[in-house]
């Protein structure tokens, strides 16, 4: 499948700032489950300073703020071409070793309700169908709803919520499955929605390494593996690490983010 993706991320602030920087992860990889086509980065406002493939694999653009600007947008935009291969990305390793992914991290600390979740792993009778099994139990307990978790939220605490978002999803599955001795990891990216081109956010999943299959993709959101309408971004042990925009500036005032992304056939 082939898919079109524009995506652009606006900041507006109340006074002219004098510097900001942002770490951006908005260049998909060529991986078995796609290929990429035509894809660029446009910026106003400010320029890419530099790039570099961080320890995940990730390529990563360092854009700074023109001095003196009030507005900045930032577009990533080109063709992916997809392949469903059931979620199963397989024994793909980079920099960071296994056992890195199985370390926990301040979102995906483990608490009485990440250890209680995991037994629908347990009862399972192969590790995949575990997976499966762990997969919909975590979207039994938190369904998704918009508004009651935020991008601070912890795995455990979106637990207790009872409610949450991909983001969410993803943090506890990772979490569970490091309890349970696997590597996990989390995955930001895009998923093409049938019928609705314009979407509000970037997408998530996570991912979890099994012996003798590999790397394999769970979307809890959805209660599916991915498939050809998914396109993987990012990587890393939890939602920050992934995240497709982050950054910091100097100077006072208020800052707004207006997000608009396109994905489509």
């Amino acid at each position: 499948m082939q898919l079109q993706i524009s995506h652009t991320t606006e900041y507006r602030y109340d006074h002219p700032v004098d510097y900001a920087l942002q770490k951006v992860r908005l260049r998909p990889q060529p991986s078995v489950i796609q290929d990429v086509g035509q894809w660029s980065i446009d910026v106003t406002g400010g320029k890419v300073e530099t790039s570099y493939i961080d320890h995940y694999g990730n390529h990563v653009d360092l854009i700074s703020i023109t001095p003196g600007s009030d507005v900045v947008a930032i577009t990533a935009h080109g063709t992916i071409s997809t392949q469903d291969v059931a979620g199963v990305l397989g024994q793909v390793y980079g920099r960071a070793p296994l056992w890195h992914f199985k370390q926990s991290t301040a979102a995906t600390d483990i608490g009485a309700g990440i250890k209680s979740i995991t037994q629908a792993y347990a009862d399972a009778d192969t590790p995949l169908n575990g997976l499966h099994a762990l997969s919909a139990a975590i979207l039994a307990a938190t369904p998704y709803e918009i508004g009651k978790t935020d991008a601070t939220t912890t795995a455990e605490e979106a637990l207790q919520i009872g409610a949450g978002v991909c983001q969410d999803h993803a943090q506890i599955f990772i979490a569970a499955c490091r309890h349970v001795g696997l590597p996990a990891r989390y995955v930001s990216g895009y998923l093409m929605i049938n019928e609705q081109v314009e979407q509000e956010a970037a997408h998530a999943w996570a991912e979890a390494h099994l012996d003798g299959l590999g790397w394999v993709g769970f979307d809890v959101s959805n209660g599916v593996s991915p498939d050809e309408k998914y396109v993987r971004i990012a990587i890393g042990r939890d939602a920050r690490d992934a995240a497709p925009i982050e950054g910091l500036r100097l100077g006072s005032g208020d800052e707004a983010m207006i997000v608009s992304l396109q994905v489509q056939q």
